[in-house]
């Protein structure tokens, strides 16, 4: 198989990629607490896995950046373990990497975030980003690409949520010794309030998911369950990757006179 680690290539190796305008993808995170039973790396670790086997299926030239592993997580930060971004220094920092990679001669890049605080950013910044450098920046969530498929996979939860049947049966598809199975059953939350629907604020996990930070239920994680997951959003990624609709280039609607053309 060819070498897909942006990290384990040489700089005329990548510069080879760029001449073939390969797709660039970013695996993006978070370092934060997931309950007492999964590694504050979790949503960096799925994000990394799902966007390294989504460029193996998709058959096209591509390379996988190292995951960014600092998202936005201050909600998480009441139950300690948890490092966190602000906004204004994860736009930069992607703004950043946008940068970089157009002076390495690369023109799409596909963001796979593994992080619920991360996605309304992420939609501001991708937008940002394209029409700033006008060159297409896409952005998926990974539970996003198969809720039917992953829907029907769990049993005890509609979707992936946090430190959950999900992300638990992630692990230990993956790698069963992440998972601390003693503090399994000692993981669930207290049930959170019910604000009114339509209202939006900021709410900490200490709020959302009181005691343990856990959303969902990992008591009902399995191993078949994680490889079922990864294996729905792999097809799901690699199609989104082959798709020519999503890499024309972002119309340059700041241009001087563009209502004129």
């Amino acid at each position: 198989m060819a070498e897909l680690r942006w990290e384990r290539m040489t700089a005329p190796e990548l510069k080879a990629l760029a001449a073939r305008d390969a797709l660039v993808v970013l695996p993006i995170g978070s370092l934060e607490q997931h309950g007492p039973h999964l590694p504050v790396w979790t949503d960096s670790a799925h994000a990394h896995e799902i966007a390294l086997r989504g460029a193996a299926a998709a058959d096209l030239p591509a390379v996988v950046l190292p995951p960014m592993w600092l998202g936005l997580s201050e909600h998480h930060l009441p139950f300690g373990g948890t490092i966190t971004l602000d906004y204004p220094t994860f736009h930069a920092v992607l703004r950043c990497v946008v940068r970089s990679l157009l002076a390495d001669g690369f023109r799409r890049l596909l963001i796979v975030n593994g992080h619920g605080g991360n996605i309304d950013p992420l939609a501001v910044s991708a937008r940002e980003l394209a029409a700033e450098f006008g060159v297409p920046v896409v952005v998926t969530t990974w539970p996003n690409l198969a809720p039917k498929e992953i829907g029907a996979i769990l049993t005890t939860q509609p979707g992936v949520q946090h430190a959950c049947e999900g992300e638990t049966s992630l692990w230990l598809a993956l790698d069963a010794a992440q998972v601390r199975q003693d503090k399994v059953a000692e993981a669930m939350s207290n049930p959170p309030p019910n604000p009114p629907p339509g209202m939006v604020r900021f709410w900490s996990f200490e709020e959302r998911a009181p005691r343990t930070g856990v959303r969902g239920d990992p008591r009902a994680a399995t191993a078949g369950k994680g490889e079922a997951i990864l294996a729905a959003v792999t097809t799901a990624l690699a199609a989104a990757m082959r798709d020519p609709a999503l890499w024309s280039r972002p119309d340059d609607v700041w241009a001087a006179g563009r209502a004129q053309r």
